[in-house]
């Protein structure tokens, strides 16, 4: 029987990719007023930090595009992308829905798995095993999603005041 954890990883991919479906590349990029991100960031985002906390961390071969890490990486930001070739959203798409399916098939055996050197992130959660980093990024994607969502609506409230 599948762990409940790669349903919700499942859940919640299928969320954020139903979320984009239909955003194109041009409004993918629009930086809201007060903000330092786009919605092409958020999902490369999310795409670099699960390929890490689900592969990296037990040495597994991490599937990570050339520019990536430069672009997408914690602390990066999209005004910082002079003259990068940006992935389109629907590569972006596909990368995100490979990856759990390529996540449930190298872990599903390893989730009690101890990491040799504990993760604490940014907040402060000290991460130790294979379980504790999956879970972890239900939350991390659960936070870009609602900003995704944060971002179309902005999108949205911008089209209908300039008559678009």
């Amino acid at each position: 029987m599948k762990n409940y954890i790669f349903k919700q990883l499942r859940f919640v991919r299928e969320s954020t990719i139903n979320c984009v479906a239909e955003i194109n590349d041009e409004a993918s990029l629009f930086i809201p007023k007060g903000f330092n991100n786009n919605i092409k960031w958020n999902l490369g985002h999310i795409y670099v930090v699960q390929e890490k906390f689900a592969f990296y961390f037990i040495k597994e071969k991490m599937i990570m595009p050339n520019n990536f890490s430069e672009l997408f990486t914690t602390g990066t930001k999209p005004t910082n992308w002079e003259d990068q070739t940006l992935p389109t959203i629907s590569e972006l798409i596909q990368l995100l829905e490979n990856q759990t399916e390529r996540i449930e098939q190298t872990l599903e055996l390893r989730l009690k798995e101890v990491i040799e050197k504990p993760f604490t992130t940014s907040t402060g959660l000290t991460l130790s095993t294979v379980k504790e980093l999956l879970s972890f990024c239900l939350y991390h994607e659960g936070m870009h999603f609602a900003t995704i969502k944060s971002y179309e609506r902005i999108i949205q409230n911008e089209r209908r005041n300039k008559g678009i």
